[in-house]
């Protein structure tokens, strides 16, 4: 069974820094695509980054390019988000996600099979 927890959300203030984990179990860590999404109050998911196995190639969305920073740990089956210069605006809840054997960079909701449960970050003014 997949399974997927996020760590590492909290609060920090306007400029901070945050790491957010993703602890993988349940398939092969050497063939997958995983993303981070978030989402905030009233508004759609949105997709953040994905990082594939194989290249571990990242991908960004356009308007997340910058501050964030995706990477993997195959020994720990973990993927990372580190979240630089934090805005207000940034305060959602943080969902990684994944699509064992996926190999294609997407951050189209659709493509993934499997979601951890979120976790807060809130960003103070």
């Amino acid at each position: 069974e997949v399974h997927l927890v996020e760590s590492g959300g909290g609060l920090v203030q306007a400029g901070g820094s945050l790491r957010l984990s993703c602890a993988a179990s349940g398939f092969t860590f050497d063939d997958y695509r995983i993303g981070w999404f978030r989402q905030a109050p009233g508004k759609e998911r949105e997709g953040i980054s994905c990082i594939t196995s194989g290249d571990e190639t990242a991908h960004y969305a356009d308007s997340m390019k910058g501050r964030f920073t995706i990477s993997s740990d195959a020994a720990k089956n973990t993927v990372y988000l580190q979240m630089n210069s934090l805005k207000p605006e940034d305060t959602a809840v943080y969902y990684c996600a994944a699509d064992p054997g996926g190999d294609i960079a997407t951050l189209n909701i659709m493509e993934y099979d499997y979601w951890g449960q979120g976790t807060q970050v809130t960003v103070s003014s």
